[in-house]
């Protein structure tokens, strides 16, 4: 894998109203025409996603959206496709044009940052067009602006520095083993080679779990599930075994109870969200009455089969669990209802495709609207009666 993947990206996001340069900001940015720039109103529809370096800050990913106020046939579908960027943003760039300063516009968006979190910067454009007493007006108004002209690169290489100080700002240290496993120590990855495991590759939890293990120093063994218990009378020292979910229950009869077992799903349920809230979410469960309904949310998009773990196994484990028949429904990518009251439980999948503030947006609708979440790997844990060992790991380094 030679590019870092977009779920572990910054998500830039662009919004202003229609003509206020966006697109062509968008444009300046990635140093390519990737967004029609047009003086027609509505020329940026869907949102456009782009992925770059920002250097030297590093990999991001910058989204165009739709003008919020799209008054087109289609401009209300396209205004909500922009607001729902919110979900996924990290940063955001309100665009105003310098020829239309709508204060109350972008004051509405900036309850909208707010709201859902998000830092952000008025940049206000196409100050070529105006004169230079009109600028140092805005700017004394508007102190904290970014003033540019697609026009002027060294106006366009101050907003990039702009962003990049404002995103390091934010930069934490995460890690997925690294504060969990001692420097020179051991984990052994279980991995099955199903029908489900794409072929000739690993799936991307797998490698960045493998590239934390070298980032920290930690020895990594990967091997299938037929060859586990080889492998763990080859080694003399193991800190933590880590397995594929749909494999929990025979990888715990055969690892010995005094090592660590967790599952990857686990790791990424405490690496992008909130692993207390998940576990908290497993008490939905037990609650659950006849013809409850539950959502089931995958983070991408792919051909199920029969044994795909959240259109199948976990609904068939659950219902032989309970012994009670159950209603699913099911999302993918980045669809997510915006109605939850009809749920009774969500049950979420690892979250490897999404980045960290999309999953944390998700969880902050679901405790707004009182539904719990969970997670596949904590579900499958709970369901195989081994959940209590699972999270030992974090409860022993007080991680949760």
């Amino acid at each position: 894998m030679n590019q870092t993947p977009r779920a572990n990206r910054k998500h830039i996001v662009l919004y202003g109203k229609t003509n206020s340069g966006k697109s062509s900001i968008f444009n300046a940015l990635l140093g390519q025409d990737v967004s029609i720039v047009s003086s027609v109103k509505g020329t940026t529809t869907d949102p456009i996603i782009k992925s770059m370096e920002l250097i030297p800050f590093g990999p991001v990913v910058v989204i165009d959206t739709a003008g919020l106020d799209d008054k087109t046939e289609l401009g209300e579908l396209r205004i909500k496709q922009s607001l729902k960027m919110l979900q996924r943003a990290d940063y955001a760039l309100y665009i105003m044009d310098a020829n239309d300063i709508d204060e109350m516009a972008y004051k509405k968006m900036a309850d909208d940052f707010k709201k859902f979190n998000i830092a952000h910067s008025l940049v206000i454009n196409k100050v070529d067009s105006i004169t230079e007493e009109k600028v140092q007006a805005l700017k004394e108004k508007y102190k904290e602006a970014v003033f540019v002209s697609v026009h002027d690169e060294d106006s366009i290489t101050h907003l990039k520095n702009v962003l990049i100080d404002k995103l390091k700002s934010q930069e934490t240290e995460k890690t997925i083993l690294g504060d969990l496993v001692p420097y020179n120590g051991t984990v052994v990855l279980v991995i099955p080679l199903d029908s489900e495991a794409p072929k000739g590759r690993l799936i991307l939890p797998q490698v960045q779990v493998i590239r934390d293990c070298l980032d920290h120093g930690i020895k990594s063994y990967v091997v299938r599930d037929t060859e586990l218990e080889e492998a763990l009378k080859d080694l003399k020292q193991i800190d933590l075994v880590i397995t594929d979910s749909q494999i929990f229950k025979k990888v715990d009869s055969l690892v010995p109870e005094e090592i660590m077992l967790t599952s990857f799903s686990i790791l990424f349920a405490r690496y992008k969200g909130e692993l207390d809230v998940f576990l908290e979410g497993i008490s939905a469960i037990k609650n659950l009455s006849e013809n409850a309904k539950i959502l089931i949310a995958e983070s991408c998009s792919h051909t199920s089969s029969h044994e795909d773990i959240g259109k199948v196994k976990i609904p068939s484990m659950l219902q032989k669990k309970l012994g009670k028949r159950l209603v699913f429904e099911f999302t993918a990518g980045h669809d997510f209802p915006e109605d939850l009251k009809q749920y009774d439980l969500i049950i979420h999948c690892g979250g490897c495709m999404m980045n960290e503030k999309a999953m944390k947006t998700r969880i902050k609708i679901c405790q707004e609207n009182h539904i719990k979440i969970t997670n596949y790997g904590i579900v499958l844990a709970y369901l195989t009666g081994i959940l209590d060992r699972s999270i030992k790991i974090f409860q022993k380094n007080n991680l949760n």
